[in-house]
């Protein structure tokens, strides 16, 4: 049986992986074997817990360097090594475009950008001097790639993300390799913020060609993928996990059958 999904003996840090996205990820890699680290401003009311063991939790604002690399300073010596990175912290609450603040768009930008970028460098210092290097997952979004109205700062910052990866991949290798994960409409326990009762999220779902939204677990498989010898040939890459994605709006909008 192959074993290169056996994470036993490794470290895997998950920015924001007390709860959505980054729980889903976190509790993969836990069933996997790997000893997981989250962080956040704040311990999760309840840690992260698969395969009989449980995510350990140390603080820290990603936004703030000079806690990252405490943070990636106090992993690195108590446990040795760094296998994986997931930058998966970020987010943005609505806001138009026309009428933000500054400060608010330099925090988002902050937040989903360069958080992840100085998170990277300060790993990548750690893997660089392992036998195995690492693998460095970014987790981005379909608004990288698409209009994302109410959120640009968000779109854009995470835009940015990708092509990130692409220019990290080339100067950290051979050692240390960095990808991005496009997730598209995920649901969490806040889904309903943004799409409304259970009758509207199974209104969103039914659009999605895979008839449903993500679930957290489904960017937690690619991360998976993305941190293991499974793809140990792929870097500066993205994986885009959407479920086929949205489709054009002018399919509903055309008035003629196509033939």
């Amino acid at each position: 049986m192959d074993n290169r999904l056996d994470f036993s003996g490794k470290v895997v840090i998950v920015t924001g992986g007390g709860k959505g996205v980054g729980r889903g990820i976190s509790e993969r890699f836990l069933s996997c074997g790997a000893h997981v680290v989250i962080c956040g401003r704040s311990e999760p009311d309840a840690l992260p817990t698969a395969g009989g063991r449980s995510a350990q939790f140390l603080p820290c604002d990603v936004k703030d360097f000079d806690q990252i690399q405490d943070f990636v300073n106090q992993v690195a010596e108590e446990h040795g090594r760094i296998d994986v990175l997931v930058n998966n912290a970020g987010g943005a609450p609505f806001a138009d475009a026309a009428t933000a603040s500054p400060r608010f768009s330099e925090s988002i930008i902050r937040l989903n950008l360069l958080a992840p970028l100085n998170f990277g460098q300060c790993v990548n210092a750690v893997m660089q001097q392992q036998e195995t290097g690492g693998s460095i997952i970014n987790i981005a979004s379909v608004s990288a790639v698409r209009p994302s109205p109410g959120t640009a700062a968000y779109g854009a910052a995470k835009a940015g993300l990708v092509n990130l990866c692409t220019s990290l991949a080339v100067e950290w290798a051979p050692k240390v390799r960095v990808n991005a994960i496009i997730g598209g409409l995920i649901r969490t326990e806040q889904s309903h913020l943004h799409y409304g009762d259970e009758a509207g999220i199974e209104a969103v779902g039914a659009t999605i060609p895979l008839g449903r939204m993500a679930v957290p677990e489904d960017i937690g498989d690619a991360c998976l993928f993305l941190g293991s010898d499974l793809s140990s040939y792929v870097s500066g890459t993205t994986v885009t996990v959407h479920g086929g994605g949205e489709k054009p709006a002018f399919l509903d909008a055309a008035n003629t059958d196509g033939k």
